[in-house]
């Protein structure tokens, strides 16, 4: 069972605020993929105009891109909501960048108010994520987008640079 408080906490200390989001999307990935129990990707998409792009992740190679309103990233993207998909093999449209999946968490990202991007977690176990999960994922999303918000304003310190 994976320790969300503990997780949100080393977060907050590995992700501090800064000018490049690149970096702290990238320990960011890191941190889930080494910290949630039972899962074979971690990462992040990145809106560009009407598709996603492959942002940081950990785990096998994936798709570059993914149309917004497509799969599982795509939908959850579209609608603006968390989307928890059981058995990805059920959810039609899905796209398979990895054929090992079989459980799929996925999590818009807002900055500022507006989408981002996506966090995805996958699992090769179906069923792989229960309601405590869900909440706590969305939690780190949430506290995800905080942080990108906060780099934003060029008047915030740059995240431990001297």
């Amino acid at each position: 069972m994976t320790d969300y408080r503990t997780l949100k906490s080393e977060l907050a200390a590995l992700c501090p605020p800064s000018f490049d989001p690149t970096a702290n999307l990238a320990n960011a990935a890191s941190l889930i993929f080494n910290s949630v129990d039972d899962i074979n990707w971690a990462g992040f998409y990145i809106l560009r105009g009407d598709r996603l792009v492959l942002g940081p992740f950990m785990g096998r190679p994936a798709c570059v891109y993914i149309p917004i309103g497509k799969g599982v990233c795509g939908t959850s993207a579209e609608k603006g909501k968390p989307l928890i998909v059981q058995d990805v093999l059920s959810f039609r449209g899905h796209i398979a960048c990895d054929s090992a999946s079989r459980s799929e968490a996925v999590f818009p990202l807002s900055v500022s108010g507006r989408l981002f991007g996506v966090m995805d977690i996958d699992s090769t176990t179906p069923g792989r994520f229960s309601d405590e999960d869900a909440r706590g994922l969305e939690e780190i999303s949430v506290m995800i987008g905080k942080i990108l918000e906060e780099g934003e304003h060029p008047d915030n310190d740059r995240g431990g640079e001297s």
